[in-house]
Order: C-alpha cells, then sequence, then structure tokens
C-alpha cells in the first residue's frame, strides 16, 4: 500500500492538487474527494487532511483507492468563492472536450484553467480504477446549517447516499447546470456514470464543519467498500454517531421544489436569522431585492440561504419526501415503468436522446411532474415550449 499527504500548511500557501491518495495492493473500489471547489469553502480541505495524515498513522486495512483532490487553488489562496467564474458551473460536456483540447488557453478564465488541471488529475484516477468509482465532493453554506448530503436521484446514488445519517436533498441537479458531480453522475468523462454525493458540512468558518466534513469521509471510506473492516474501525462509529446528534429530529430525505435565482447586478439582500431546513410559510418574507419583499412560493423548509456576496442561488425551498414514496419510486423504476411513458398523449422520445422525453405542456399540463420524478426523471429545460426530462442511469 502506497500514501501520499500534503503537507501541512496554512490555507494560503503550499497548496497541493493532490491532497492525499491511498493506493492498495488489494484491488477494489475508488473513493475520489474534491473539497474546495469554492474558494470560501476551506473545511473540506482541511478534513481530507486529517484523514489522510490518520490513513498514515493507523494504516487501516484497505483496498482499491482514495483520492482526495483540491478544486479551485486560486480562489482558496484568496479566500474567495471564484476569481473570475463559478469552478462548480463549468462541467459542461463541451466544456470538458475543449478542456481535454487545450482550447481553453486564450480565455485567460482563471477557473477555466484550474478545471484543466482538475480534470487530469480525475482522469487518472479514473484511468486506474480497479473497481467501482464513487465521487464524494465537500462543500460548506454562507448560512448557518445542520450538515446534510445532495444527490442526483438514481436507485445507486440513494443506495450510497442513504446510509449517511444525514438528511438526504433530492433534486437539486434540475436546478443547478453544469456540476462537476453532475458531469460524473451522467459519465460525461468518459461515458460511464459514476456513483456520486454532494456534501455540504455547514457554515464556512465553524471549525464544526471540519468536523462533518470529515466524518462524511470516514463513512463514504466504509460505505463505498474502500474499508476492508469498517464496522471495526472506531473513527467510522464515531462518525456516524457525531452526525446523528447534529441532526436529530429532521427529515430523512427532502426535495427541492423552488430555487430563487438571482439574476446578473441584483440588489439581493437575505434577511438574518435563517437555517437551512427552517420550516417557512408563503407569508415569510426572506429577503428584499430590488422589486421589494421575497416570499416563498409554496410553505416547507428554507435551505442554503445566501449571506455571502458571490453566488446566483438566493435560496432553495424544499420539502420532505417521504419514506414511503421512496419505497414505491423504487417499486416502479424496477418494473421499468418508464418504457411506457412515450405512449401517453403529449409525451414523445427525443429523437438524439436515448433517456430524455419531450412534453408538450399544452397537451401534457395535467401530468404533475412528480410523476415523472418517480420515475428518475428530472426537469432538464424548456426547448421551444417543450420540457425535457432526463432519466439518468441507475
Amino acid at each position: 500500500m502506497s500514501i501520499g499527504v500534503s503537507t501541512e500548511l496554512p490555507v494560503s500557501a503550499g497548496l497541493q492538487r493532490v491532497i492525499g491518495q491511498v493506493v492498495a495492493d488489494t484491488p477494489g473500489p475508488t473513493l475520489l474527494c474534491t473539497a474546495s471547489l469554492h474558494g470560501n469553502e476551506p473545511a473540506g480541505l482541511r478534513a481530507l487532511e486529517q484523514v489522510f495524515s490518520r490513513l498514515q498513522a493507523d494504516r487501516p486495512p484497505i483496498r482499491g483507492e482514495v483520492t482526495g483532490l483540491l478544486g479551485n487553488l486560486t480562489a482558496v489562496a484568496r479566500g474567495q468563492r471564484f476569481v473570475d467564474s463559478d469552478l462548480n458551473r463549468l462541467w459542461s460536456p463541451e466544456m470538458v472536450v475543449a478542456l481535454r483540447a487545450g482550447d481553453t488557453s486564450a480565455t485567460g478564465d482563471t477557473e477555466e484553467r484550474e478545471a484543466a488541471e482538475l480534470l487530469a488529475e480525475i482522469d487518472s484516477v479514473v484511468a486506474r480504477a480497479r473497481g467501482p468509482v464513487f465521487c464524494v465532493d465537500l462543500h460548506t453554506t454562507s448560512g448557518p446549517s445542520p450538515p446534510f448530503a445532495t444527490v442526483s436521484d438514481t436507485l445507486r446514488n440513494r443506495r450510497f447516499a442513504l446510509p449517511f445519517p444525514v438528511p438526504i436533498v433530492l433534486g437539486l441537479e434540475e436546478h443547478l447546470d453544469h456540476t462537476l458531480l453532475g458531469c460524473l453522475d451522467l459519465g460525461c468523462l468518459d461515458g460511464e456514470g459514476r456513483v456520486t454525493m454532494g456534501f455540504e458540512g455547514g457554515q464556512h468558518d465553524e471549525p464544526s464543519s471540519i468536523d462533518h466534513c470529515e466524518a462524511c469521509v470516514w463513512i463514504a471510506l466504509a460505505e463505498s467498500g474502500v474499508l476492508e473492516s469498517p464496522d471495526s474501525l472506531p473513527l467510522v462509529l464515531e462518525a456516524r454517531d457525531r452526525l446523528s446528534r447534529t441532526v436529530k429530529n429532521l427529515p430523512k430525505v427532502v426535495e427541492v421544489r423552488h430555487r430563487y435565482a438571482l439574476k446578473a447586478c441584483e440588489r439581493f439582500l437575505m434577511l438574518p436569522g435563517y437555517v437551512s431546513f427552517q420550516p417557512i410559510t408563503e407569508s415569510d418574507v426572506l429577503a428584499k431585492d430590488a422589486r421589494g419583499d421575497v416570499r416563498p412560493p409554496e410553505a416547507g423548509r428554507i435551505l442554503m440561504p445566501l449571506y455571502q456576496r458571490q453566488g446566483d442561488d438566493g435560496f432553495f425551498v424544499v420539502r420532505e419526501f417521504r419514506p414511503f414514496w421512496l419505497a414505491v419510486s423504487a417499486f416502479l423504476r424496477h418494473l421499468r415503468m418508464d418504457m411506457a411513458l412515450h405512449w401517453l398523449p403529449g409525451i414523445s422520445r427525443h429523437p438524439d436522446r436515448p433517456h430524455t422525453l419531450r412534453i408538450d405542456r399544452r397537451v401534457a399540463r395535467f401530468y404533475a411532474l412528480q410523476i415523472f420524478h418517480l420515475l428518475g426523471y428530472r426537469r432538464r429545460r424548456i426547448e421551444d415550449g417543450t420540457l425535457l426530462v432526463t432519466r439518468r442511469k441507475e
């Protein structure tokens, strides 16, 4: 077993793309962890440094590989979310092709250069994988928040994420385009979709956020199968207990219902005091913008209220997705009920995309989008008045 770990240095000095790496002699799964895609979120970086230090000191039996990669080195050194553009919104299939071809160097965009270097490291990890690849992206939030996980809603992602003792957020990918995890989940790198999970450890500068991110990585090592005997490793048991105590009384699974997207140069001010998963009603004033008071379109719980200057996600509204519907959804997907959807009025298969349906909203307006969610489809965008929904590999 070979191991490497970055040197302990202040965030502003000595940054390395590879935070740490352990490659076992025994073949097995690969766990790829990314941190600090946003430069004002150092907790994931610190958590991975601590995990690799413990792996180096204790040398528990593992198989396969675990690698930790640092996302935006330049923005981390400056302590800001990004320099020129959001590194976690660049990962379109077209951009991946351009990054590999070296076609972005003339733009001068800092994040495109960061993405090219990060992509080269990810390609190396995927190329030498000797089993399934699990990807975990570590983040923190600008406002107070308990730890929680986000997954694109596939059965394979559910199987990986549900054992984590934190709330699971479904449907975030429906509102955010070209994230790194979305790219890995869809197979934009090599045509093979990976098991993916995002993890939000808490508020950016809270010391507990480092602990939560570290706990996530230890549990991910166990759930991915990289740790050969995870139940006997006290750090995994401690990690589960730490997260369980932090999120007690919160719903296990929620679904994103609404995103308040900021427009360019919009004056947006989140009102103080909001915490992720706090219940809200339609009458609550959450923020102020150029038009006046901002209220949610429906009751639910607020998620990730924006308390920083950079970013275009004002807040999200989520609602509980009950375990009963998780079971129904899994049952319907195993039966492949989605195969019959294109026979319904107003619904047709996309001519060029085998896993995408076109929905004529004038004819099929009575179909609730939640029905498509149950069958694994998520809204992507509207083209010429037609709603496109895409089903990812289960």
